[in-house]
Parts: structure tokens; sequence; C-alpha cells
């Protein structure tokens, strides 16, 4: 059914005759007599009484009926264009980010204040969860774009934002404290303070150990980099952290000292599944992403 012929039905019964509605709508009144004809005949109704020349177009009961869903039809069509022009013009909308708990402070918050200030009426909804969740809700369409590592999977689309090395930090009295470098190697006898296993920084580091020819002694699983440190300044053991973050969360009682390992590094990106499409909202955040970091 033609929404631009119901539309024609509206403004004959509107309009009261046949040659008021064919100038409203901008078309010859033969025309718009075939084209009721062709809609009462799709419908198997008629749907208007044509009376004699100059008589008011009355509804039949059937017609009553179209003539409602018609105008609510319209209607509709008219309410969705207005709610897609301010999508488009960003007066509205909904944007769920995914965000590491590693680097989202650093380097995140400054973003999310800035697109709220341009675009105060976009709602946005931030989840905090490790990289590995973050993958699982992009696939499963609970959020549009998320912070993580580079994805080794083809279906997600990356954006790097910050390359930095790793770092090792040590308490004040580790035997390896007094070395101007470490070589991952040398961690092989100490315990490691990690993060859960839904980081892909975990899964990062706990294979760098293992092609430096050790496993890892994993002592205890943390979720954020403040209580890990605060482990390692009491003794309880090594961690490795990106040089921003261990920098941003120094704690007394512990060394930070750089690695021998150059190759081990944490690459903060922004990641979203290469097929979506993503909203004006999230099209929107990514662009004032590239404009924060340039050289991405």
């Amino acid at each position: 059914m033609d929404l631009r012929v119901l539309r024609y039905l509206v403004a004959i019964v509107d309009g009261g005759s046949f040659g008021k509605a064919a100038d409203q709508v901008h078309i010859s009144q033969p025309a718009l007599s075939k084209a009721i004809q062709q809609l009462e005949e799709e419908l198997s109704a008629t749907l208007l009484e044509r009376g004699k020349r100059g008589t008011a177009i009355r509804l039949t009961p059937a017609g009553k009926v179209v003539y409602q869903h018609a105008q609510s039809l319209i209607e509709g069509r008219q309410k969705m264009i207005q709610e897609l022009k301010a999508l488009k013009r960003l007066e509205r909308g909904h944007l769920k980010i995914g965000l590491s708990p590693l680097g989202s402070a650093e380097l995140f918050a400054p973003i999310i204040a800035k697109f709220r200030a341009r675009h105060p009426q976009i709602e946005i909804e931030l989840l905090e969860r490790g990289g590995a969740e973050q993958e699982a809700a992009l696939r499963n369409g609970d959020i549009e774009l998320a912070t993580s590592l580079i994805p080794d999977d083809e279906d997600l689309a990356w954006l790097t934002i910050h390359d930095d090395p790793l770092r090792i930090v040590l308490p004040n009295g580790h035997p390896l404290a007094q070395q101007a470098k470490v070589n991952l190697r040398d961690l092989a006898g100490s315990a490691l303070v990690t993060f859960e296993a839904s980081f892909i920084l975990n899964k990062l580091i706990h294979q760098a150990c293992l092609s430096a020819g050790f496993e890892p002694t994993e002592v205890t699983y943390v979720s954020q980099p403040d209580f890990g440190l605060a482990l390692v300044a009491a003794g309880t053991g090594v961690m490795l952290l990106p040089e921003l973050i261990a920098e941003r969360h120094l704690t007394p009682g512990t060394i930070i000292k750089p690695l021998d390992n150059k190759d081990l590094r944490w690459q903060l990106s922004v990641i979203w599944r290469k097929e979506a499409i993503l909203s004006f909202a999230g099209q929107a955040m990514l662009e004032l992403i590239k404009e924060r970091f340039p050289a991405a």
C-alpha cells in the first residue's frame, strides 16, 4: 500500500472534494480519482460516497477505518522524519561506550567531558570492564564503542590512541630494584601481581613470560592498579604496568624500572565492529577522539 495514496485520501476528506485535494497534492483530478479507485480495488472496499458534482464527499464505514489509520501513518511518518533529523543533528540519542579500567581516567575523561559540552542532549552510558568483556559486549550489541588493546580478531576495527611501553613496579627492597633495566627473564623467580582474566593485558603479559622461557608465578589478581600497587608496596610481589598508569598511580614503597623488552607494549585503542553502522552519536564520538589524538 502506497502511503502517498493514503495522503491523497486524507486530502480529499479534509478538503471536501477531489478538486481541492488535486490542487493540494499537485496532481490532476483524473489521476487522483484513478489512484483512489486503485486503492479501493486493492482493499476490496468502497471508501468514498461519490455524490453529484458540488456535494460533499463522505466516507463509508470502511472509508472511516482507512482514513483514521491513514492519518496515524502520515503522522507517524512525519514524527519519524523529525526524530531522524534530531538524531543527525545530535539533538537526541543514546551512546553506550565500554571503558577499560586502565587509562580511562587519564585519556578518556577529558573526551567524555568535551563530548557532553558539545552535545548535551545525547545520553551517554559508560560501562567499565576488561578488554575481553568489551569485545564480547561489542559483538552482542550491548555497546557501540569500547577501549581495549589492539584486537586479534578480524571482525573488529580499531584506532590506536596511545602506545606505551610496559614498566616493572618493584617493592623498594626487591633485588632487581638496583638494576637500571630489568629483563623479563629476571622475573622468573618473582611473584607477579596481575590483572583479572578479563583484562587482555593479562593475556599479553602471560604470553610474553612464556616467550621469555618461564611460567609466571601469579600470586593474586586485581581489577584496579591502585590495589595492585599497594600489594607490591607491601612486598606481595611485582607488577607489570603501562608507563602512563605506573607513573599516574605511583605508590610510596615502590620503584618503577624500565624493561629491556621493547616489544612488550600497551597499545590502547578504540574498537568497534567492522560491520556495524555507527549511530550519529557514535560517529561524532569517534571524530572527537581523532581530533583529540590526531596522530592516531
